[in-house]
């Protein structure tokens, strides 16, 4: 029998994972055009934005019942080749009531890969014996960076919008047929209940999830308003923060494998949040822009490999079935990408901005209180074997 750990298995988990990436952020550039042609003001776009974020989590919880029983092959596949067909699709939608559902669906697809693609690859790193999540994840952001540079060339060289988004489904479309043959046939199966409530170790890693992706998505929402509001940089520089974040957070994902190999998950999740603490010190404190920037470079180093760590525990722990716990983990992360954003908003209100940062090195000291203890059963595991 073969080895779950092949050249072509984890070609097919990069593919998966980049094609994920490359899908939501082609959207990215289309959402101006779409409130153009359909007339919305923001508070009726933010709503049908909302679709799809329902879409994503219901998708997301769905995901791991049907992986826990059929395995994570099918969804890879269903979720990577919707997500091709139905990007043009937003394009061509007429109505609000179309885009929604859409959107919806869009949605739909990008959350059952999001979960499906994450327990392949801790069924291919767990046969390989040696970390692959980090540079898995790496792949996501490389998809995100391509998505977007390649929707906004095609946007800048005056093609249609259909026509730019046809362009990427194909090469999405593309992508997921050399992905489909190379994906494991012997998933692993769970037997036993098809829902299972997070609890256990799954639920301290589920809101270490939500406070590591909620660290994601302040540094895109708000960021830049906080080094503009501090005045270190102007309205057109206000990116450039995010931009090294981003950069940091690939590059640190990319060589994170190696580094997790050689010094340990509990030592990657204690080091990397404390190096993270040390950016938000830097940025909320700096002087200058650039000071600022480094703090930015500093948190994305810092965060770049806590999420695949979260989701290698989600492989180790005892309490549920993989597909379910990965599954928990995605929805908690997801959900504080969606909802953390608004909640800076309020705190930013009643007490600035730059408040509402510190609260999140606050949040970010959770992760290396909690390195030890998520790690616990690793160490049992490993002194069993031994």
């Amino acid at each position: 029998m073969l080895s779950d750990d092949r050249p072509a298995t984890r070609l097919a988990t990069r593919l998966a994972f980049l094609v994920a990436g490359f899908g939501i952020a082609c959207w990215a550039p289309l959402v101006p055009f779409a409130k153009t042609r359909l007339g919305v003001d923001d508070g009726m776009l933010g709503l049908l934005l909302l679709s799809l974020g329902i879409g994503s989590v219901l998708a997301m919880l769905l995901t791991g019942v049907l992986s826990a029983r059929y395995g994570s092959r099918p969804i890879i596949i269903a979720g990577g080749l919707s997500l091709a067909l139905v990007l043009p699709l937003l394009v061509i939608a007429s109505s609000p009531g179309a885009l929604a559902l859409a959107l919806f669906a869009f949605g739909a697809a990008l959350g059952s890969i999001d979960v499906a693609m994450n327990i392949h690859a801790v069924e291919v790193e767990r046969a390989a014996a040696r970390p692959l999540m980090s540079g898995f994840h790496a792949l996501f952001s490389i998809g995100g960076f391509a998505g977007s540079a390649l929707m906004t060339a095609l946007l800048s060289l005056q093609f249609g919008a259909l026509t730019c988004a046809l362009v990427c489904s194909i090469l999405m479309l593309i992508a997921m047929l050399v992905t489909w043959p190379r994906l494991l046939r012997s998933a692993q199966v769970q037997e036993g209940p098809l829902f299972v409530l997070p609890h256990g170790s799954v639920l301290l890693l589920a809101l270490l999830g939500a406070i590591t992706f909620l660290v994601e998505g302040a540094m895109l929402d708000w960021g830049a308003l906080l080094v503009i509001g501090a005045g270190l940089v102007s309205e057109a520089q206000g990116g450039a923060g995010y931009m090294v974040f981003s950069i940091a957070m690939t590059v640190g994902r990319l060589g994170g494998d190696a580094v997790v190999a050689r010094i340990g998950d509990r030592a990657a999740l204690l080091w990397g949040s404390l190096i993270a603490i040390a950016g938000f010190v830097v940025l909320l404190t700096a002087p200058v822009a650039t000071v600022a920037i480094a703090g930015f470079l500093l948190i994305g180093l810092g965060a770049s490999n806590l999420v695949p760590v979260l989701f290698r525990g989600a492989a180790k722990q005892k309490a549920m079935p993989t597909g379910l716990a990965v599954a928990a983990i995605t929805t908690a992360g997801y959900a504080g990408v969606l909802i953390g954003p608004a909640g800076i908003g309020f705190v930013a209100r009643a007490s600035g901005l730059p408040t509402a940062f510190w609260l999140l090195a606050a949040l970010m000291g959770v992760v290396t209180l909690s390195a030890g203890i998520v790690t616990k059963e690793q160490h049992r595991t490993s002194r069993a074997r031994a």
